[in-house]
């Protein structure tokens, strides 16, 4: 009773549309498209190419970090796996990816360390 039946009125019509409307249409999708690109996959791919570039560089008597948090001295690299010793006679076979953090020798000890 108070809705009028004007639901498809429109000036031109469908038949009026142009590419350049449709162009319009699909420009928002495109910018998020390479939104998408700049802010998730681009940083996705330079992470993943330090992370490959760390584990090429794996030599022995490298301390790493592994995903677990289990820490290691390396002992053998090997193709896929590394051998990775975590206590004094106790050495395990890692694949390497999954090695989150190579250690640096020089880094400083803990505050609680007893060690002088």
């Amino acid at each position: 009773m108070f809705a009028t039946p004007a639901f498809a009125q429109t000036v031109g019509g469908a038949a009026g549309a142009g590419p350049q409307d449709m162009l319009i249409q699909f420009l928002p999708l495109v910018g998020l498209v390479v939104l998408f690109y700049f802010l998730m996959i681009r940083p996705q791919q330079k992470r993943m190419k330090l992370h490959q570039q760390m584990i090429s560089n794996l030599k022995r008597n490298d301390t790493v970090v592994l995903n677990s948090g289990v820490i290691g001295k390396v002992v053998r690299v090997e193709d896929k796996e590394i051998g990775v010793e975590i206590a004094q006679g106790v050495t395990v076979k890692v694949v390497k990816g999954m090695i989150s953090e190579v250690r640096v020798r020089g880094e400083p000890a803990p505050a609680n360390d007893s060690k002088a």
